[in-house]
């Protein structure tokens, strides 16, 4: 099981990280704190998380060399054009007490992209961010962006998990040397997963838990996992992955839950757009 993966503008990126969506602000700094201790390297967050203040402080105080860090966080769409991209990306710097950031992503493909995308290459030149991609865009529009822009995004952030494995959006993704990574890699505890019995037989004879088995098997495709929670023993279980290699026939197994159906789906409807793209946080650039 790799531990990292290389990037197309050659950095590498751990293949586990440590997302913090929906942890409150006052409980981060903890929980992030636990995530570093137990060996995390890659920490997931964004302007709409509302918490990168408290991300920045465990990141800070943790006595981890800043370069053994990935740190990701996302721009939302209330800051996308240029010059609005821009001064953001200088306000999550300050509220992260960082002098850089390893990857920025766009968090929604609404909006000015283009010129979001436009202040992120300029920080990337002027060395503000090492390195940036997309996040819940669908592969026509992570083409469309490349194709008309200088830097091409390193990660697309989408839904993957067994019950939504995205096979050509993934792909699609590494025919082109972009790095898909995987948000609710658990699959939102849908559908029953966690007690599915090919996952619970897969896990018995692994010695591993079903939710260690979804991130083996999403690391095996090549995609970055980010689980969250906010419970010490979980946050080390979910670390705890490195020591399992799934069969060609377990493998096979776990695709057979194959759903297609994504919870973020239900969100590409003109209403919801309509909500996203009105939808403004309150956070200081």
């Amino acid at each position: 099981m790799k531990k990292t993966v290389k990037l197309n503008n050659g950095i590498e990126m751990p293949t586990v990280g440590y997302g913090v969506f929906q942890i409150p602000q006052e409980q981060t700094k903890q929980v992030v704190t636990e995530a570093l201790n137990d060996g995390y390297r890659l920490i997931d967050t964004a302007a709409g998380y509302l918490n990168e203040e408290a991300v920045g402080a465990a990141i800070n105080d943790s006595g981890i060399n800043r370069d053994e860090i990935f740190l990701t966080t996302k721009l939302w769409v209330q800051d996308f054009g240029e010059e609005k991209a821009a001064k953001a990306i200088d306000g999550a710097l300050k509220r992260l007490d960082q002098d850089y950031i390893d990857l920025l992503l766009l968090h929604q493909p609404f909006g000015d992209t283009y010129g979001a995308w436009r202040a992120m290459e300029k920080a990337v030149k002027a060395e503000k961010i090492r390195s940036i991609g997309v996040s819940n865009f669908q592969s026509f529009q992570v083409q469309d962006l490349m194709m008309h822009n200088e830097i091409k995004p390193v990660v697309n952030q989408i839904e993957i998990n067994p019950l939504n494995p995205e096979n050509k959006n993934v792909q699609w993704l590494k025919d082109n040397d972009i790095v898909p990574e995987a948000w609710g890699p658990m699959g939102q505890a849908q559908a029953g997963i966690f007690t599915n019995p090919i996952l619970k037989k897969i896990a018995q004879d692994h010695q591993k838990t079903t939710g260690q088995i979804m991130l083996v098997w999403n690391i095996q495709r090549g995609v970055v996992v980010i689980p969250k929670s906010v419970h010490a023993n979980r946050i080390k279980e979910n670390f705890d992955v490195f020591d399992v290699e799934l069969t060609d026939e377990e493998m096979k197994q776990i695709a057979q839950l194959d759903q297609n159906h994504s919870y973020f789906s239900g969100l590409l409807t003109p209403d919801t757009v309509r909500t996203l793209g009105n939808l403004k946080f309150d956070y200081q650039n």
